[in-house]
């Protein structure tokens, strides 16, 4: 008789571990089951934008007898090209050091050992123009306070999250019209949409515009022209027709 209460709370207890289980166990979510056709559409939703940031590589680049020499002479000009970036309204933020470098200079012969001439410092900074059609005028200011290495622009859309959702609106639009096409072919209509999956979303890559050398910009005003860039999404669609 004593026996009775331990086995009804080992028969309590055996009955609340598949409980417990079941309760730790994750919710499945059920897959959707056709039952028309189905229509497995890509398509492609794109949208345009004005370019507003370019992105530019300006530098100094010095020689000396000297290592010394030449990495004073380039600080100094160096110091002076960020005074005129500033000057002209480019944030700190906005200016960033890409690269320093000093190399030995030699001079080659045939059947010789090479001899040393000097040395070479070179600094550059990536500068973000936020104004594009006013980074001409401060190119043109760069190479008056001594830069003489230049490289770019690269033209890009600094915030592309909005125009990227329109092109996602799009993309599931032509698709959705695309689908309507296929079963108004077939005699059939669309019931509903079962899946939608990004493919991916292209964005142009930065546009080089390779700058000439320092008499070359020194002749005229640089002008910039940021023209329209293309940004796109990809999209499946799976619909049901019925």
């Amino acid at each position: 008789m004593k026996k009775a209460p331990a086995l009804m709370a080992a028969l309590a207890l055996s009955a609340l571990v598949p409980a417990l289980a079941a309760a730790q166990m994750p919710a499945v979510t059920p897959v959707p089951t056709l039952s028309g056709t189905r229509l497995d559409i890509v398509a492609e939703g794109e949208v345009t934008r004005v370019p507003d940031v370019a992105v530019i590589s300006a530098g100094v680049v010095t020689q000396a007898p000297t290592a010394s020499a030449a990495m004073a002479e380039n600080a100094s000009r160096m110091a002076a090209t960020i005074a005129a970036l500033r000057k002209a309204g480019v944030a700190d933020r906005d200016i960033r050091t890409a690269s320093i470098n000093l190399s030995p200079q030699y001079r080659y012969g045939e059947n010789r050992p090479p001899i040393l001439t000097g040395y070479q410092a070179s600094n550059q900074v990536n500068v973000r123009f936020r104004d594009v059609r006013k980074s001409g005028a401060i190119l043109d200011a760069l190479v008056a306070a001594g830069a003489n290495q230049i490289n770019g622009p690269e033209l890009v859309v600094d915030k592309p999250e909005a125009a990227l959702d329109e092109a996602r609106a799009a993309a599931v639009a032509k698709a959705r019209a695309r689908a309507e096409l296929y079963a108004k072919a077939a005699g059939l209509s669309v019931r509903r949409i079962i899946a939608i999956s990004e493919q991916g979303a292209v964005m142009p890559p930065p546009r080089p515009m390779p700058m000439a050398a320092k008499a070359r910009m020194e002749a005229a005003d640089t002008a910039i022209e940021p023209g329209e860039q293309t940004l796109s999404v990809s999209v499946m669609v799976t619909f049901e027709l019925q």
